[in-house]
């Protein structure tokens, strides 16, 4: 594909999406420069796999290697550029390690990449967790201090909290000892203790 300021090979390719309108550019190295966006010097995963496999042909180390699994030569791999399984990693594993190593910079491991929007989704679940364990830690605090109310037998205190439960959404506010029934509608806190029939 070809520069869209000159006839040089487009190395670079942009894809943005503005107001629901996809463009693409598509640019050499120097006018790439000049428009600003940064071209890194690493090679394609592809010239890196044929640049290996070259040197792997010449020192001979591909003859013979077969995945015990599925039977997959390491001339197939070369061939095609795909393993046929999993077990071939580890049977193709002298010839595939420094290729690896250098797809990945060095490393040893894929680490994988985060698209920069997931850091601030993170940053708010991590606000959202954060939030929810203060709410259920003051939830516990007045759950403790009603507890504590009714065994004093201060039904007017746990009647304060008991509401405050409810205005907070706790769903365990009304299964509380004392909550209900004789502790907090007894003589003296709501009235109506006598025993008629309505």
């Amino acid at each position: 594909m070809k520069c869209d300021f000159c006839d040089n090979e487009a190395t670079v390719h942009e894809v943005t999406v503005r107001n629901g309108v996809k463009i693409e550019r598509h640019l050499c190295e120097a006018h790439a420069a000049e428009q600003g966006i940064a071209v890194k010097g690493v090679p394609a995963i592809g010239e890196i796999i044929k640049q290996h496999v070259t040197a792997m042909t010449q020192q001979g180390a591909s003859r013979g290697n077969v995945c015990p699994a599925c039977r997959t030569t390491f001339g197939e791999f070369k061939q095609h550029g795909m393993l046929g399984c999993a077990e071939c990693y580890r049977a193709f594993e002298a010839q595939l390690g420094p290729l690896i190593e250098r797809a990945h910079e060095g490393a040893v491991r894929h680490v994988g990449k985060k698209p920069r929007r997931a850091s601030a989704s993170l940053d708010e679940s991590a606000r959202a967790q954060a939030e929810l364990a203060e709410r259920a830690a003051r939830l516990a605090r007045i759950r403790a201090e009603l507890d504590h109310a009714v065994r004093q037998e201060q039904y007017e205190r746990a009647a304060l909290l008991r509401d405050e439960l409810r205005r907070l959404g706790d769903g365990n506010s009304g299964s509380g000892p004392g909550l209900s029934g004789p502790g907090l509608s007894g003589p003296g806190v709501g009235g109506g203790g006598g025993g008629g029939v309505a």
